[in-house]
C-alpha cells in the first residue's frame, strides 16, 4: 500500500491500485470458486482499514475471521510479496464480530419498523395482494401509535384487523382472512428458522460500525453468516435493510478524500435472485445514491451476469478472477464480463478471463478523472493478516475486547403494540384478565378513545345534536370494535397503565 492515498490490488508492469477518493464508487470482485475473490476482499479489506476507512463484511465461510490475528508468514504469501518488490510484514487488525444469531458475534437486531413493509414482504415471499395487506397493518400501527418492535407485535397487528376487517376495508382497502392468514404462517416459518432473533431491541446503531481504533486504522466488522446462509433470503434481506438505513441515516457529504464506510456484499447473487422489480429499482437508487453519503459498496459473487446491468453500471472499481467457460452459458459469461472492461490492445481480455491463475485477476479502477483505466493483468497481492479462521477461544477475546459487551446481548422486550392491544381485550401480555376495580371513573374505551380515536365523551344533546349523539367516526368504529370484548367497565388503575403505555409509544424509541 502506497502513502498517497491508494490502496495497492496487486501488480502487473506497473503497481495497480484503488484510489481512495475515488473508492466511494463502489466496486465489483468476480471469480469462480477457488479462484482468489475472498483473498482480494481481505486485501481491499486491510487497506482500506490501514488508512482509517472502517469496513462491514460478511463472512460466508468463516475463512474472513482470520483478518483479527496477525499473518503466519506462509511461504505462498512470504514469496508473492518478494515478486510485488513487497516486504512481507504480519499485521493484525481491530475485528468486532456480528452475528444475527448472536453465537459467533454480538447479536445484531432490527425492528420491525425499520425493516418496512417492502423489506418484510421480500423476506416472507408474499404477492402483491399479501403485500397490501402487511401495508394496511403498517399503516394503523402508525395511525395508532403502536410500535412496531418484534413478530409478535406485527402477529397482534394482524391479528387486530382480520377481527375489524369490515371496518377496515372501506378506509383501506379489502382485507381477507385468506392474506391475513397466509402472512401469519410465513411469520411462523420465518421464527422457526430462527428470524424472531433479528427482530426486536435494543436494534443496531449503524454508528457502531463506523470506529475507528486507538490507531486510527478503521475497525472491520465481521458479519457471521455461514448459519445465517441457510436462509439466503433472510441474508438478502439483512444486507439489503443495512445498507437502506446507511442511506437513511447518514448525512450528505458529497465527495471526500476517502470513504466513511466501506460495505463488502459477498454472495450477492442471492440479493437479486427472484427480486421484484420494484426490489430492484430500490436496490438501483441506493447505489446509486448512497456514494454521497461516503459509502462505498463493493459486490463479491462469481459472475457478473449474477448483477442486473442497471446496478452493474454503478461499480467502478473491478477485478476479475478467472472464469471456466465448459457450457454455452459459461461461454456467455466469459464474453459478458470481458466486455465490461476498457479493452487493453496487449491483452485479450476474454481469453485471459479464461487462463487465470489462482491468485491473479483482471484489474480495471477508476483513475483521477473518474475514467477507468485499461484492463490489466495482474498478481493479486498477499494479505498481511492469518488467511483462514481463527479459533473460537480468539473470537470470544475479540468480543469481549469490542467495547459492545452488555449493550447489544439481551433482548428487551418493552411495551408495544402487542401489549397495547392485549390491555385493549383487558388481557395481561401473558394472556390472563386484567382484575377490574370499581374504583373512580373513566373505562377503557375511554382512555383509548380520548388519546387515539377523539374527545372520551360525546355531547348528547346541545346545538347541532338533533337531539341524539354526533355520528362516529371510522377511528371510534375501530376503536369501538376492539374493545367490544373487554369488561364493562374497568377502573383506574388499567386505564392509568394503558395512558402510560400511549404516551410511551408518543415518545419512545425508534421507530
Amino acid at each position: 500500500m502506497a502513502d498517497d492515498g491508494t490502496i495497492l490490488i496487486g501488480k502487473s508492469e506497473k503497481p495497480e491500485v484503488l484510489l481512495l477518493k475515488l473508492a466511494n464508487r463502489h466496486g465489483l470482485v468476480t471469480g469462480a470458486t477457488g479462484t482468489g475473490k475472498t483473498v482480494t476482499l481481505q486485501v481491499l479489506a486491510e487497506g482500506f482499514a490501514k488508512h482509517g476507512v472502517p469496513v462491514f463484511a460478511a463472512d460466508i465461510k468463516g475463512d474472513l475471521s482470520g483478518i483479527a490475528a496477525p499473518g503466519n508468514s506462509k511461504p505462498p504469501f512470504v514469496k508473492r510479496a518478494q515478486e510485488l518488490g513487497l516486504k512481507y510484514e504480519p499485521d493484525q487488525f481491530t475485528t468486532v464480530f456480528w452475528d444475527v444469531f448472536g453465537e459467533q458475534g454480538h447479536p445484531v437486531r432490527a425492528t420491525i419498523s425499520e425493516m418496512g413493509p417492502l423489506l418484510l414482504a421480500r423476506l416472507l415471499d408474499l404477492n402483491d395482494t399479501q403485500e397490501g395487506v402487511l401495508n394496511i397493518a403498517f399503516r394503523i400501527a402508525d395511525e395508532q401509535k403502536l410500535l412496531l418492535l418484534d413478530l409478535k407485535d406485527l402477529r397482534a397487528i394482524l391479528s387486530f384487523i382480520a377481527e375489524n376487517a369490515q371496518e377496515l376495508t372501506t378506509k383501506y382497502g379489502n382485507v381477507t382472512s385468506a392474506s391475513v392468514g397466509t402472512i401469519q404462517r410465513a411469520l411462523l416459518v420465518l421464527e422457526n428458522q430462527k428470524g424472531d432473533l433479528f427482530f426486536g431491541e435494543p436494534a443496531l446503531d449503524i454508528n457502531d460500525l463506523m470506529k475507528t481504533d486507538r490507531d486510527g486504522r478503521g475497525v472491520i466488522n465481521i458479519m457471521a453468516a455461514d448459519k445465517l446462509m441457510a436462509n439466503p433470503r433472510l441474508y438478502a434481506t439483512f444486507l439489503l435493510w443495512l445498507l437502506s438505513e446507511l442511506f437513511e441515516q447518514l448525512p450528505e457529504v458529497g465527495d471526500l478524500d476517502k470513504p466513511k464506510l466501506v460495505f463488502f456484499f459477498d454472495e450477492a447473487h442471492l440479493l437479486f435472485n427472484g427480486a421484484p422489480k420494484a426490489l430492484l429499482t430500490a436496490v438501483e437508487q441506493v447505489v446509486r445514491l448512497i456514494r454521497s453519503k461516503g459509502v462505498g459498496v463493493y459486490f463479491v459473487t462469481q459472475n457478473p451476469l449474477d448483477i442486473p446491468d442497471t446496478v452493474l453500471a454503478q461499480l467502478g472499481n473491478r477485478v476479475q478472477h478467472a472464469l471456466r467457460a465448459f457450457t454455452p452459458r459459461d461461454q456467455k459469461a466469459v464474453r459478458a464480463a470481458a466486455e465490461t472492461f476498457r479493452q487493453n490492445p496487449k491483452i485479450n481480455t476474454e481469453q485471459a478471463i479464461t487462463q487465470l491463475a489462482v491468485g491473479e485477476a483482471l484489474v480495471s479502477t477508476l483513475e483521477g478523472k473518474g475514467s477507468p483505466t485499461m484492463v490489466e493483468r495482474c498478481l493479486i497481492a498477499p494479505p498481511m493478516a492469518q488467511v483462514g479462521p481463527i479459533t473460537p477461544q480468539e473470537r470470544a477475546q475479540c468480543m469481549r475486547d469490542s467495547g459492545f459487551t452488555g449493550k447489544y446481548d439481551t433482548m428487551v422486550d418493552r411495551e408495544s403494540a402487542y401489549e397495547a392491544l392485549m390491555k385493549r381485550k383487558g388481557m395481561n401480555a401473558d394472556g390472563s384478565p386484567v382484575e377490574a376495580s370499581t374504583e373512580g371513573g373513566g373505562g377503557i374505551l375511554d382512555t383509548i378513545g380520548g388519546w387515539l380515536g377523539g374527545p372520551k365523551e360525546r355531547p348528547k344533546t346541545g346545538p347541532g345534536s338533533r337531539g341524539g349523539p354526533l355520528p362516529q367516526s371510522m377511528a371510534e368504529k375501530v376503536i369501538t370494535s376492539a374493545a367490544r370484548s373487554a369488561a364493562t367497565t374497568i377502573g383506574r388503575q388499567v386505564g392509568q397503565a394503558i395512558l402510560r403505555g400511549v404516551l410511551g409509544s408518543l415518545t419512545g424509541g425508534r421507530r
